[in-house]
């Protein structure tokens, strides 16, 4: 099974518009269809986003980060990996990946999906991700 890495804009689209690619990735994801894995860091800020950006009580934020982390692999990052100048946020994405040993990072993020690759992880769009669970 591959693993996948969701950047925070991926799970907040998911969780908030709950249709079209993002939702359809964390959904094949949660079908075991993708085994996803993520970290504390992204977590917290997912959670946050929910709260500050979408004005989500924070209880229900809560349900929704613990409804994602039922289905998917929590490891551990040092914060040491230094990838992405334009946006050093991003790093803690990419460690993410490495330390999950996972082959894809599903982004919207321009910073991310300009590198395409880094560390033998494939970093593609939500619709990318979807397409390829179409042609299997």
């Amino acid at each position: 099974m591959i693993g996948v890495v969701f950047d925070t804009n991926i799970l907040i689209s998911a969780a908030v518009f709950q249709k079209g690619h993002p939702f359809q990735c964390v959904t094949l994801a949660s079908e075991g269809k993708a085994e996803s894995i993520t970290c504390a860091e992204i977590l917290s800020e997912f959670r946050a986003k929910l709260i500050e950006k979408f004005d989500h009580p924070p209880e229900k934020a809560d349900t929704i980060v613990e409804t994602f982390k039922s289905f998917t692999r929590l490891v551990v990052i040092a914060g040491a990996v230094k990838e992405v100048e334009a946006d050093p946020d991003d790093d803690k994405v990419i460690e993410c990946a490495v330390a999950g040993k996972a082959a894809l990072i599903v982004s919207g993020d321009k910073h991310l999906l300009r590198l395409k690759q880094v560390r033998q992880v494939e970093i593609i769009t939500a619709a990318e991700f979807v397409q390829r669970f179409k042609d299997e």
